[in-house]
């Protein structure tokens, strides 16, 4: 069964949606309550977020940067990564190449 184009929750207070990918680009949008977390994790592929709304502080291989509504972030494949929502926020993420574990499953 797809979870393409499905919202499905990914930690306490995150849910995802998987956008129908790519030849090698993908995007999933993901909305956060105030105060939830995206585990800090790694993969091989390139990610931007693009914050739609709220505040987002980031962790990149251990350094903080924040984002708004209307910014971006820039995460180099390999970089361990996470996300806490300062606020109710949502973010749209765009992966190269497609992420397999995601849309595969």
């Amino acid at each position: 069964m797809s979870n393409i184009g499905k919202w499905e929750n990914a930690e306490p207070g995150v849910t995802r949606k998987i956008m129908q990918p790519g030849a090698a680009l993908m995007m999933m949008e993901v909305h956060f309550e105030a105060g939830a977390e995206g585990y800090e994790h790694a993969h091989p592929h390139e990610q931007m977020s693009y914050c739609l709304k709220g505040k987002v502080e980031f962790t990149i291989d251990g350094e903080k940067r924040v984002i708004a509504a209307g910014e971006t972030m820039v995460i180099p494949g390999g970089a361990r990564h996470g996300a806490k929502a300062l606020e109710p926020s949502a973010l749209l993420d765009c992966f190269t190449p497609v992420r397999e574990d995601l849309v595969r499953r």
